[in-house]
């Protein structure tokens, strides 16, 4: 039983508007810097991302409204997160040192696996590499304060992650969540529009 409102679910979709705008003005300033394979993984890692945040900040809405606990939107919102943060994270570094290597991962019969580390992990990496290579864009740019910004928006990335060990039931875990989330996605947003600005698209 989870205590969410509709106030609480509704905030929730501030950062996944913030995360969209910032994509959307990444997607259009890195589209000439980027090999074409670089740019689809990059196109479809942030397309991940936006859903999994907005169809989880549904499924909050609809369980705050006391229509329905779509249980589905909620479960893939760690993987589908998880896979579009690494596939941007990728991509991002790809972008300055692509090598195209095409190569088939053929795997054995499948091991029985329930936790959810791979997941963290995966987040991890998307995250820091995206946050790296905005980095070094922003110095290459002499733009300290999007360094800033961008620093900002990783360490508070990670607090996401110490409260996601809390119990996501009660309403004051859902509160800072989302307010930590807010702000690492503000973050982000103002870092990349301070890129934006300065001429990353020339």
């Amino acid at each position: 039983m989870y205590n969410f409102s509709i106030p609480m679910a509704l905030v929730d979709y501030i950062p996944v508007v913030f995360f969209g705008i910032t994509m959307v003005l990444l997607q259009r300033d890195l589209y000439n810097k980027m090999y074409k394979g670089a740019y689809a993984l990059f196109a479809a890692g942030t397309i991940n991302v936006f859903m999994a945040g907005f169809l989880k900040a549904t499924w909050k809405l609809l369980y705050a409204a006391n229509i329905c606990d779509f249980v589905a939107l909620e479960e893939m919102f760690m993987p589908v997160n998880s896979i579009g943060l690494l596939l941007v994270g990728l991509s991002l570094i790809g972008m300055l040192c692509w090598k195209r290597k095409d190569a088939v991962m053929l795997s054995a019969a499948p091991a029985v696996f329930s936790g959810s580390l791979v997941f963290i992990l995966m987040m991890v990496i998307g995250l820091g590499g995206m946050c790296a290579v905005l980095s070094i864009l922003a110095a290459r740019m002499k733009k300290k304060g999007a360094i800033v910004l961008f620093v900002l928006s990783f360490a508070c990335a990670m607090g996401m992650g110490y409260m996601s060990s809390q119990d996501s039931s009660l309403a004051w875990v859902n509160w800072v969540e989302q307010s930590i989330n807010t702000v690492s996605q503000l973050c982000l947003m103002l870092g990349v529009i301070v890129l934006h600005k300065a001429g990353l698209k020339d």
